[in-house]
Protein backbone atom coordinates (compact mmCIF):
# COMPACT_ATOMS: atom_id res chain seq x y z
CA UNK A 1 0.00 0.00 0.00
CA UNK A 2 2.84 2.42 0.89
CA UNK A 3 4.61 1.56 -2.35
CA UNK A 4 1.46 2.24 -4.38
CA UNK A 5 0.81 5.55 -2.62
CA UNK A 6 4.36 6.76 -3.22
CA UNK A 7 4.24 5.75 -6.86
CA UNK A 8 0.98 7.60 -7.49
CA UNK A 9 1.68 10.69 -5.37
CA UNK A 10 2.91 13.95 -6.99
CA UNK A 11 6.68 14.33 -7.09
CA UNK A 12 8.55 17.39 -5.83
CA UNK A 13 8.39 19.49 -8.99
CA UNK A 14 8.79 23.26 -9.22
CA UNK A 15 5.78 25.26 -10.39
CA UNK A 16 7.66 26.08 -13.61
CA UNK A 17 8.19 22.37 -14.26
CA UNK A 18 11.37 20.30 -14.48
CA UNK A 19 13.32 19.45 -17.63
CA UNK A 20 14.54 15.92 -18.26
CA UNK A 21 16.93 15.24 -21.10
CA UNK A 22 16.91 11.49 -21.74
CA UNK A 23 19.87 10.58 -23.91
CA UNK A 24 19.78 7.45 -26.11
CA UNK A 25 20.82 4.44 -24.04
CA UNK A 26 19.86 5.97 -20.68
CA UNK A 27 18.63 3.28 -18.29
CA UNK A 28 15.69 3.71 -15.96
CA UNK A 29 17.96 3.25 -12.93
CA UNK A 30 20.17 6.10 -14.17
CA UNK A 31 17.15 8.33 -14.65
CA UNK A 32 15.78 7.37 -11.23
CA UNK A 33 19.14 8.29 -9.64
CA UNK A 34 19.05 11.67 -11.40
CA UNK A 35 15.54 12.33 -10.06
CA UNK A 36 16.75 11.49 -6.59
CA UNK A 37 19.88 13.68 -6.85
CA UNK A 38 17.73 16.60 -7.97
CA UNK A 39 15.29 16.10 -5.08
CA UNK A 40 12.39 15.31 -7.39
CA UNK A 41 11.71 11.73 -6.19
CA UNK A 42 13.42 10.37 -3.09
CA UNK A 43 12.90 6.67 -3.75
CA UNK A 44 14.75 5.81 -6.96
CA UNK A 45 14.72 2.06 -6.27
CA UNK A 46 10.90 2.07 -6.29
CA UNK A 47 10.84 3.56 -9.80
CA UNK A 48 13.47 1.10 -11.03
CA UNK A 49 11.68 -1.86 -9.47
CA UNK A 50 8.28 -0.90 -10.89
CA UNK A 51 9.83 -0.43 -14.32
CA UNK A 52 11.35 -3.91 -14.26
CA UNK A 53 8.20 -5.59 -12.93
CA UNK A 54 5.98 -3.86 -15.49
CA UNK A 55 8.36 -4.47 -18.38
CA UNK A 56 8.69 -0.74 -19.06
CA UNK A 57 12.28 -0.27 -17.91
CA UNK A 58 13.74 -1.03 -21.34
CA UNK A 59 11.07 0.80 -23.36
CA UNK A 60 11.91 4.40 -22.52
CA UNK A 61 12.32 6.71 -25.49
CA UNK A 62 15.06 9.30 -25.69
CA UNK A 63 14.17 12.95 -25.92
CA UNK A 64 13.51 16.16 -24.04
CA UNK A 65 10.68 16.09 -21.51
CA UNK A 66 9.07 18.88 -19.50
CA UNK A 67 7.64 17.39 -16.31
CA UNK A 68 4.74 19.46 -15.00
CA UNK A 69 3.82 19.98 -11.31
CA UNK A 70 1.58 17.30 -9.78
CA UNK A 71 3.14 14.61 -11.99
CA UNK A 72 3.41 11.21 -10.27
CA UNK A 73 6.23 8.70 -10.94
CA UNK A 74 3.76 6.33 -12.62
CA UNK A 75 2.59 9.08 -14.98
CA UNK A 76 6.16 10.10 -15.76
CA UNK A 77 7.13 6.54 -16.68
CA UNK A 78 4.09 6.27 -18.94
CA UNK A 79 5.20 9.46 -20.76
CA UNK A 80 8.76 8.20 -21.12
CA UNK A 81 7.60 4.92 -22.62
CA UNK A 82 5.13 6.69 -24.90
CA UNK A 83 7.75 9.16 -26.15
CA UNK A 84 5.62 12.13 -25.10
CA UNK A 85 8.53 14.53 -25.60
CA UNK A 86 8.35 18.30 -25.34
CA UNK A 87 7.53 19.95 -28.65
CA UNK A 88 9.15 23.22 -29.58
CA UNK A 89 7.56 25.53 -32.09
CA UNK A 90 8.54 27.91 -34.85
CA UNK A 91 6.28 30.23 -36.83
CA UNK A 92 6.88 31.22 -40.43
CA UNK A 93 5.07 34.48 -41.19
CA UNK A 94 3.03 35.34 -44.28
CA UNK A 95 4.98 37.74 -46.46
CA UNK A 96 8.41 36.66 -45.23
CA UNK A 97 11.13 36.27 -47.80
CA UNK A 98 13.17 33.08 -47.91
CA UNK A 99 16.10 34.85 -46.25
CA UNK A 100 13.91 35.71 -43.25
CA UNK A 101 12.75 32.11 -42.96
CA UNK A 102 16.35 30.89 -42.95
CA UNK A 103 17.27 33.48 -40.32
CA UNK A 104 14.46 32.19 -38.09
CA UNK A 105 15.81 28.66 -38.38
CA UNK A 106 19.28 29.82 -37.35
CA UNK A 107 17.85 31.73 -34.38
CA UNK A 108 16.13 28.61 -32.95
CA UNK A 109 18.38 26.59 -30.64
CA UNK A 110 16.28 23.40 -30.85
CA UNK A 111 16.83 22.92 -34.60
CA UNK A 112 19.78 20.89 -35.87
CA UNK A 113 21.56 23.00 -38.50
CA UNK A 114 24.60 20.77 -38.90
CA UNK A 115 25.34 20.07 -42.58
CA UNK A 116 22.54 22.46 -43.55
CA UNK A 117 23.09 24.57 -46.65
CA UNK A 118 20.30 27.01 -47.46
CA UNK A 119 21.53 27.33 -51.04
CA UNK A 120 20.94 23.65 -51.82
CA UNK A 121 17.66 23.20 -49.97
CA UNK A 122 15.54 22.61 -53.07
CA UNK A 123 18.00 20.01 -54.39
CA UNK A 124 17.70 18.23 -51.05
CA UNK A 125 13.93 18.28 -51.49
CA UNK A 126 14.27 16.69 -54.92
CA UNK A 127 13.67 19.91 -56.89
CA UNK A 128 17.16 21.07 -57.91
CA UNK A 129 15.96 23.59 -60.49
CA UNK A 130 13.31 25.21 -58.29
CA UNK A 131 13.87 28.65 -56.75
CA UNK A 132 13.25 28.40 -52.97
CA UNK A 133 11.34 31.67 -52.66
CA UNK A 134 7.72 31.08 -51.71
CA UNK A 135 8.07 27.29 -51.53
CA UNK A 136 7.18 26.93 -47.85
CA UNK A 137 3.82 27.40 -46.19
CA UNK A 138 3.69 30.02 -43.42
CA UNK A 139 2.36 28.40 -40.29
CA UNK A 140 3.34 27.31 -36.78
CA UNK A 141 5.24 24.02 -36.75
CA UNK A 142 5.78 21.84 -33.66
CA UNK A 143 8.78 19.56 -33.35
CA UNK A 144 11.04 17.76 -30.85
CA UNK A 145 14.50 19.12 -30.05
CA UNK A 146 17.09 18.01 -32.56
CA UNK A 147 14.90 17.99 -35.65
CA UNK A 148 16.97 18.78 -38.72
CA UNK A 149 16.30 21.97 -40.62
CA UNK A 150 15.72 19.98 -43.81
CA UNK A 151 13.03 17.86 -42.12
CA UNK A 152 11.21 20.96 -40.91
CA UNK A 153 11.40 22.64 -44.31
CA UNK A 154 10.19 19.46 -45.98
CA UNK A 155 7.04 19.63 -43.83
CA UNK A 156 6.51 23.27 -44.80
CA UNK A 157 7.08 22.55 -48.49
CA UNK A 158 4.64 19.63 -48.50
CA UNK A 159 2.05 21.83 -46.77
CA UNK A 160 2.51 24.51 -49.44
CA UNK A 161 2.31 22.01 -52.31
CA UNK A 162 -0.90 20.45 -51.01
CA UNK A 163 -2.61 23.83 -50.62
CA UNK A 164 -1.39 25.08 -53.99
CA UNK A 165 -2.65 21.99 -55.81
CA UNK A 166 -6.00 22.23 -54.04
CA UNK A 167 -6.35 25.89 -54.98
CA UNK A 168 -5.35 25.26 -58.60
CA UNK A 169 -7.98 22.55 -58.97
CA UNK A 170 -10.67 25.18 -58.35
CA UNK A 171 -9.25 27.78 -60.75
CA UNK A 172 -11.25 28.44 -63.90
CA UNK A 173 -9.48 31.32 -65.72
CA UNK A 174 -6.65 29.17 -67.01
CA UNK A 175 -6.19 31.37 -70.06
CA UNK A 176 -4.65 33.95 -67.68
CA UNK A 177 -2.61 31.78 -65.32
CA UNK A 178 -1.52 28.60 -67.06
CA UNK A 179 0.19 26.67 -64.25
CA UNK A 180 0.02 26.32 -60.46
CA UNK A 181 3.41 28.03 -60.14
CA UNK A 182 1.99 31.16 -61.77
CA UNK A 183 -0.84 31.16 -59.23
CA UNK A 184 1.78 30.97 -56.48
CA UNK A 185 3.68 33.93 -57.96
CA UNK A 186 0.52 36.02 -58.17
CA UNK A 187 -0.48 35.02 -54.64
CA UNK A 188 2.89 36.23 -53.34
CA UNK A 189 2.34 39.64 -54.93
CA UNK A 190 -1.14 39.85 -53.40
CA UNK A 191 0.39 38.90 -50.04
CA UNK A 192 2.76 41.86 -50.21
CA UNK A 193 0.25 44.33 -51.65
CA UNK A 194 -2.31 44.44 -48.86
CA UNK A 195 -2.98 43.51 -45.27
CA UNK A 196 -6.73 44.11 -45.68
CA UNK A 197 -8.40 40.72 -46.05
CA UNK A 198 -11.34 41.93 -48.14
CA UNK A 199 -9.01 43.53 -50.70
CA UNK A 200 -7.17 40.38 -51.73
CA UNK A 201 -9.75 39.17 -54.24
CA UNK A 202 -10.14 42.72 -55.62
CA UNK A 203 -6.41 43.02 -56.18
CA UNK A 204 -6.40 39.59 -57.78
CA UNK A 205 -9.14 40.83 -60.12
CA UNK A 206 -7.07 43.89 -61.07
CA UNK A 207 -4.02 41.77 -61.87
CA UNK A 208 -6.07 39.26 -63.86
CA UNK A 209 -7.58 42.02 -65.99
CA UNK A 210 -4.18 43.60 -66.58
CA UNK A 211 -2.69 40.27 -67.64
CA UNK A 212 -5.65 39.60 -69.94
CA UNK A 213 -5.19 43.00 -71.63
CA UNK A 214 -1.44 42.66 -71.96
CA UNK A 215 -0.84 45.51 -69.48
CA UNK A 216 2.18 45.47 -67.21
CA UNK A 217 1.38 44.71 -63.58
CA UNK A 218 3.32 47.76 -62.31
CA UNK A 219 3.37 46.54 -58.73
CA UNK A 220 5.86 48.01 -56.25
CA UNK A 221 6.53 44.86 -54.17
CA UNK A 222 8.13 43.11 -57.13
CA UNK A 223 10.37 46.11 -57.79
CA UNK A 224 11.43 46.13 -54.14
CA UNK A 225 12.19 42.41 -54.27
CA UNK A 226 14.30 42.89 -57.40
CA UNK A 227 16.32 45.66 -55.77
CA UNK A 228 17.29 43.37 -52.90
CA UNK A 229 19.76 45.00 -50.52
CA UNK A 230 19.78 48.13 -52.68
CA UNK A 231 16.29 49.02 -51.49
CA UNK A 232 16.57 51.95 -49.08
CA UNK A 233 13.05 51.83 -47.68
CA UNK A 234 11.52 54.21 -50.18
CA UNK A 235 11.01 53.70 -53.91
CA UNK A 236 12.23 56.44 -56.22
CA UNK A 237 11.34 57.11 -59.86
CA UNK A 238 14.80 55.81 -60.72
CA UNK A 239 13.98 52.53 -58.97
CA UNK A 240 10.85 52.12 -61.07
CA UNK A 241 12.84 52.41 -64.30
CA UNK A 242 15.78 50.32 -63.09
CA UNK A 243 15.33 47.06 -64.96
CA UNK A 244 15.55 43.75 -63.09
CA UNK A 245 13.80 40.44 -63.79
CA UNK A 246 11.31 41.47 -61.08
CA UNK A 247 10.54 45.00 -62.26
CA UNK A 248 6.95 44.78 -63.43
CA UNK A 249 7.12 48.41 -64.60
CA UNK A 250 9.74 47.52 -67.22
CA UNK A 251 8.74 43.93 -68.00
CA UNK A 252 5.53 42.26 -69.10
CA UNK A 253 3.77 39.46 -67.28
CA UNK A 254 4.56 37.90 -63.94
CA UNK A 255 8.01 37.99 -62.34
CA UNK A 256 10.07 34.79 -62.66
CA UNK A 257 9.46 33.53 -59.09
CA UNK A 258 7.32 34.24 -56.05
CA UNK A 259 8.53 37.13 -53.90
CA UNK A 260 7.37 35.94 -50.46
CA UNK A 261 5.76 33.23 -48.37
CA UNK A 262 2.08 32.93 -49.25
CA UNK A 263 -0.72 32.48 -46.74
CA UNK A 264 -3.93 30.59 -47.45
CA UNK A 265 -5.99 33.78 -47.92
CA UNK A 266 -3.73 35.16 -50.65
CA UNK A 267 -3.45 31.78 -52.32
CA UNK A 268 -7.23 31.50 -52.43
CA UNK A 269 -7.54 35.06 -53.74
CA UNK A 270 -5.11 34.37 -56.58
CA UNK A 271 -7.42 31.70 -58.02
CA UNK A 272 -10.66 33.51 -57.18
CA UNK A 273 -10.33 36.98 -58.73
CA UNK A 274 -13.25 39.32 -58.11
CA UNK A 275 -15.17 40.37 -61.18
CA UNK A 276 -15.22 44.07 -61.98
CA UNK A 277 -13.69 46.78 -64.14
CA UNK A 278 -10.92 48.18 -61.93
CA UNK A 279 -7.45 48.00 -63.47
CA UNK A 280 -5.67 50.38 -61.06
CA UNK A 281 -5.31 50.73 -57.31
CA UNK A 282 -3.32 52.96 -55.00
CA UNK A 283 -3.02 53.29 -51.23
CA UNK A 284 -5.54 55.59 -49.56
CA UNK A 285 -2.99 56.65 -46.98
CA UNK A 286 -5.30 55.67 -44.14
CA UNK A 287 -3.98 53.74 -41.16
CA UNK A 288 -5.94 50.64 -42.14
CA UNK A 289 -3.69 50.04 -45.15
CA UNK A 290 -6.60 50.14 -47.59
CA UNK A 291 -6.50 51.03 -51.30
CA UNK A 292 -8.58 53.00 -53.75
CA UNK A 293 -9.54 51.08 -56.89
CA UNK A 294 -10.09 52.77 -60.25
CA UNK A 295 -11.39 51.75 -63.68
CA UNK A 296 -9.88 54.66 -65.63
CA UNK A 297 -6.47 56.30 -65.70
CA UNK A 298 -8.02 59.70 -64.94
CA UNK A 299 -9.69 58.37 -61.81
CA UNK A 300 -6.49 56.64 -60.79
CA UNK A 301 -4.37 59.78 -61.26
CA UNK A 302 -6.79 61.70 -59.06
CA UNK A 303 -6.48 59.03 -56.38
CA UNK A 304 -2.68 59.18 -56.63
CA UNK A 305 -2.79 62.97 -56.20
CA UNK A 306 -4.93 62.60 -53.09
CA UNK A 307 -2.51 60.05 -51.69
CA UNK A 308 0.54 62.23 -52.38
CA UNK A 309 -1.09 65.29 -50.78
CA UNK A 310 -2.00 63.25 -47.72
CA UNK A 311 1.50 61.85 -47.31
CA UNK A 312 3.03 65.30 -47.80
CA UNK A 313 0.81 66.74 -45.08
CA UNK A 314 1.92 64.01 -42.71
CA UNK A 315 5.60 64.62 -43.37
Amino acid sequence: MVFWQLFNAPMNIAQTGEWLDVEPGTSLSQLASELSDRGIFKFPYLLSMYGRLSGQATRMQAGEYLVQPETAPKTLLKRLVGGDVYLHQITFIEGWQYSELIAALHDHDAIDLSNFNSETIMANLGLPNMHPEGQFFPDTYWFPRGITAISLLRQAHIALTERLNRAWSSYSAKAVLVAPYEALILASIIEKETRVAAERVRISGVFHRRLMRGMRLQTDPTVIYGLGSDYTGRLSRTNLTQDTPYNTYTRNGLPPTPIALVGQASLSAAVNPQLGSAIYFVATGRDDGSHYFSSTLEEHNAAVDRYLKQTESIH
